[in-house]
């Protein structure tokens, strides 16, 4: 499984506008085939901060994330939004197991 946990900061007037386009592309996003968890999480200490937790069966499918129209233009939408730049790590999921594409 690849795992994508991305730290996104907004600036506080752009909070309304961040929600409702990272809720339109987490819809099309959890479509797409081999995606399996797609998250958005919001600080309850600082609503301005959020984090994704994206989960796709492999690197293959990720990158093909990456190159969606609706990603790219919810990426492109936000980014003057942002007060930095966002920051993506990923990982290497371990459990729950991947399940089998033939079962």
């Amino acid at each position: 499984m690849d795992v994508t946990v991305t730290h996104i900061h907004i600036r506080p007037d752009h909070i309304a506008d961040f929600m409702e386009s990272i809720r339109v592309n987490h819809e099309q996003s959890i479509l797409e085939p081999g995606n399996l968890r797609f998250d958005i999480l919001q600080s309850v200490d600082d609503p301005t901060r959020f984090v994704t937790y994206m989960a796709y069966r492999d690197e293959a499918s990720t990158n093909a994330h990456r190159k969606t129209a609706h990603y790219l233009a919810w990426r492109d939408k936000v980014a003057s939004w942002e007060v930095e730049p966002r920051v993506g790590v990923r990982y290497d999921g371990l459990f729950p197991a991947v399940p089998d594409a033939d079962k």
